[in-house]
């Protein structure tokens, strides 16, 4: 470290205002690389004592969360040296310089990292020839840069690399990495976080999200790799770099039809649907636009949001949970008279929506609610076609995560059918889609991923468990195996059926949830966070976590705790014997049959709340049209009423 900063940074350390281990890591970058735009942008905030933004940036390094690497790539202060020249549509010429962040130093030895574990992986399992990535990033911020250099640097370190010629889906590179037979795959993105964020998620050879022992392993040599230059290996040592397009794109649109469940409904209504679809600036317009016009679905898209920025200037957030990121769509479905408004986010692996309600307004619907149309309309359908049967149905499934509304439970039981519950992310139902397909025989799955999704459905039926749809409350949906992930592509055509469903019935959406819940009792979810950010906010996030494990609370709200589950430190087996890995997550169980499940997320600064409440008709009834509407009100008053008593109680835990 130079002279000049080191010893305002022992200073800052020795008064308190900069963290131990933010000069720890200060250190370490600036040893491991010979980059001047780093000593530069460090010594512009040392001179300027902004000591909170170095702790932001270095207090840590990025570690694999549920989402793979995130963090920011601009920072809360842009430097002089980062803004540089400046770069296209505004932003900085340069990423923001930290451990903590989003960056070319964290990129390549990310990749470095990762290609040293293939590698081992090869030669461990004697495998021929070399490691194959493939590699795909999103319309984000120095997503395209990261993505070049993540191939070069895998392909100098001695991999193979397909890459995407633009920005593309998420979902369509889990799906290449199993079409191309490759390793492993990356993905430069940070889904719908804001736009200073970025990110870089990595997928194993099944297609799915690294779970352990991959993860460890992996995050293991990355945090062994010290320095940011590292010398190539010679010419003939090195990886191909080929450049993909149509050759992926289009066997993963004829994937994506075969989603359908009844083609001939969606001719019947072609020329009553009307669906307004929009990919807020991001890749659902690649893939999805394609898919609805080859299947004749009518739609209009919302102009104002149909190119790729990543500004994501008409919205606050690129996140389709929100109800200000559908705000276009809406105001073009209310002009347009459609049923539905179908909404992207920025690498379409997450899907929202707004429909029709009973009374023909439009209304947002939650995640929950896609999730559970999804549930009922698919598992009847598949009864309805013959595909499901008395004789089959103990084979096929529904999977969902711990924080996924009990409704699909319900549904799930009513058919006959497994309910399978997970922990929060896709990469663990993208664990239970590899077992099911690892549980065929040998001489029965050859060839199972060139197999249709019709053939391999059969296979699953036959031999193993066949998955009807899996999904998670935070809007990310499958009701296939050729993607290990969650897909907004594929429930953007699932929706479109549902959609169809409905109006072939002379029904909004609106209304076919209404008969949803009156045949299987009213269920809803509220779910809220409580964002601290920096050094000091990641601190008090682990205090606040620590004090619900340490002293919880035996009422929320008048509403008695009955029993405590402590996801790190008990141990939980699924329905289907399966351990469920330990997590930092709390589930508070509720005398009235509600419950609370409180986590850190693993993508957000936040600590999140989910918090469940239902009422259910008496046995061998159904709710009556009339009797909704005032049990609706009862339910969410309760759940507004929890959730004011938990931030309460939060900021009485942080004082």
């Amino acid at each position: 470290m130079p002279a000049t900063l080191a010893e305002p940074i022992r200073a800052a350390v020795t008064s308190g205002i900069l963290l131990e281990e933010s000069a720890r890591n200060l250190a370490r970058l600036l040893g491991g690389s010979s980059n001047p735009l780093y000593v530069a942008s460090i010594k512009e905030l040392v001179d300027g004592a902004q000591w909170s933004e170095l702790n932001d940036r270095f207090f840590a390094t990025l570690a694999f969360g549920t989402g793979g690497l995130r963090g920011r790539t601009i920072g809360k202060i842009v430097t002089k040296a980062e803004h540089g020249a400046g770069g296209p549509l505004g932003r900085p010429e340069f990423p923001c310089v930290g451990t903590n962040a989003m960056n070319y130093y964290n990129v390549a030895r990310a990749t470095r990292g990762l290609v040293t574990y293939l590698r081992s992986y090869f030669t461990e399992r004697g495998l021929p020839g070399r490691p194959k990535l493939a590699i795909a990033h999103d319309p984000r911020h120095f997503s395209a840069e990261f993505c070049a250099l993540a191939a070069r640097v895998a392909s100098e370190n001695g991999c193979d690399v397909v890459v995407f010629d633009g920005p593309r889906s998420t979902p369509e590179l889990s799906f290449a990495v199993r079409h191309t037979n490759a390793t492993a795959g990356i993905v430069i993105t940070a889904s719908h976080n804001p736009p200073h964020d970025n990110g870089y998620k990595v997928y194993f050879a099944d297609g799915a999200q690294i779970i352990e022992p991959h993860a460890g392993a992996i995050i293991a040599e990355v945090n062994a790799i010290e320095e940011e230059d590292y010398p190539p290996l010679p010419p003939a040592e090195r990886g191909t770099v080929v450049q993909v397009a149509a050759e992926i794109d289009a066997p993963y649109v004829e994937r994506l039809k075969s989603l359908v469940l009844d083609p001939d409904l969606l001719v019947r209504q072609r020329g009553a649907l009307k669906i307004v679809f929009t990919p807020i600036h991001g890749t659902g317009s690649v893939i999805s636009r394609p898919v609805l016009d080859s299947l004749g679905v009518p739609y209009e898209v919302v102009p104002e949001q149909d190119a790729f920025d990543g500004r994501f200037p008409t919205v606050k957030s690129p996140n389709p949970e929100n109800a200000e990121a559908l705000s276009l769509g809406i105001a073009l479905a209310r002009k347009l008279g459609a049923d539905a408004v179908i909404a992207t986010d920025p690498d379409a692996d997450r899907m929202g929506a707004a429909v029709r309600g009973v009374d023909g307004a439009m209304e947002i619907i939650t995640g929950n609610q896609i999730g559970s149309l999804f549930a009922y309309y698919r598992t009847r359908t598949l009864f309805e076609r013959g595909i499901l049967t008395e004789a089959n149905k103990g084979r096929a499934c529904i999977v969902k995560t711990f924080v996924t509304t009990d409704l699909q439970r319900a549904i799930a039981q009513h058919f006959g059918l497994r309910c399978v519950e997970t922990l929060t992310g896709f990469k663990y139902i993208g664990a239970k889609l590899g077992k099911y397909e690892a549980a065929i025989p040998d001489d029965a799955r050859k060839g199972y991923r060139a197999k249709s999704e019709e053939e391999t459905r059969a296979l699953r039926l036959k031999h193993s468990t066949y998955l009807v749809f899996g999904g998670e409350e935070s809007y990310g949906y499958t009701g296939a195996d050729f993607v290990r992930d969650k897909d907004a592509n594929a429930a953007t055509v699932m929706f479109a059926e549902v959609c169809a469903y409905a109006k072939s019935r002379s029904l909004t959406v609106g209304g076919l949830l209404d008969e949803i819940y009156a045949r299987f009792g009213y269920y809803d979810e509220k779910n809220g966070a409580i964002q601290m950010d920096g050094a000091e906010g990641a601190a008090r996030i682990q205090r606040l976590l620590a004090s619900y494990e340490t002293a919880p609370p035996a009422n929320l709200g008048g509403d008695r705790v009955v029993e405590v589950k402590n996801f790190a430190r008990q141990k939980f087996h699924d329905v289907e014997g399966d351990l469920i890995p330990a997590e930092k997550m709390l589930l508070f169980e509720l005398a009235s049959g509600g419950r609370v499940a409180v986590r850190g997320s693993g993508t957000e600064p936040k600590i999140k709340y989910y918090l469940f409440a239902r009422r259910a008709p008496a046995a061998g009834e159904t709710f009556a049209p009339a009797q909704l509407a005032p049990i609706k009100i009862e339910v969410k008053q309760r759940l507004e009423a929890a959730w004011a008593w938990l931030q309460a109680d939060a900021d009485a835990r942080l004082k």
